[in-house]
């Protein structure tokens, strides 16, 4: 089984929907959460290629965001800022379609799709964060070297879930490769 046969299974939007629906509650995660899988889930939907996923997933995070606020979570990033997620995991799910051209899980090929997740997760939380900055009208007194210092401490935690969830994503797949090897090399007994 290649990545394209994988991707072009029928239950893999399934599988994206639950994820962002048992993290994005927590952003960071917990002792009891899993971190915040949305922006491995916009790169894993641009994987598998469909532009309607894109859109489907951009209303269920709104949909799942405003139930958490109705369920007494802070309700403080939901602001004229809001809207600028949606480039924010856009940026995501470009950087996904760009490595649905890969076909083999070489090592190079590894390597410039972790790259592609790390490039694009950083232009994600630029995109998010300073639009917060400057449209949630909540920082008038700070200038934008002084919020860009507040902020950089989110930065590690924002990209590396994103790294995480795409290395797991790659080492199942590398797992599922090598099971399918075997198999087809196995002879009967």
């Amino acid at each position: 089984m290649n990545i394209q046969t994988w991707l072009q299974a029928k239950y893999l939007p399934i599988a994206l929907i639950a994820l962002m629906v048992l993290t994005r509650f927590e952003h960071f995660g917990s002792a009891l959460h899993l971190p915040d899988a949305s922006l491995a889930v916009f790169f894993f939907a641009g994987l598998y290629r469909k532009k309607a996923l894109l859109l489907f997933l951009l209303a269920l995070a709104a949909l799942i965001d405003m139930a958490a606020i109705q369920n007494g979570t802070s309700s403080y990033c939901i602001s004229p800022a809001y809207v600028f997620l949606i480039p924010t995991y856009s940026v995501m799910f470009f950087a996904g379609q760009y490595c649905a051209k890969f076909k083999s899980l070489s090592l190079g090929s590894l390597s410039i799709q972790l790259s592609a997740v790390l490039v694009s997760a950083s232009v994600a939380f630029g995109i998010s964060n300073y639009s917060f900055y400057l449209f949630a009208g909540l920082f008038g007194d700070l200038t934008l070297s002084q919020y860009a210092g507040r902020v950089t401490q989110f930065y590690m935690p924002y990209v590396s879930s994103v790294l995480l969830y795409a290395g797991l994503f790659y080492a199942l797949m590398l797992l599922v490769k090598v099971i399918s090897a075997l198999k087809t090399n196995q002879k009967p007994a």
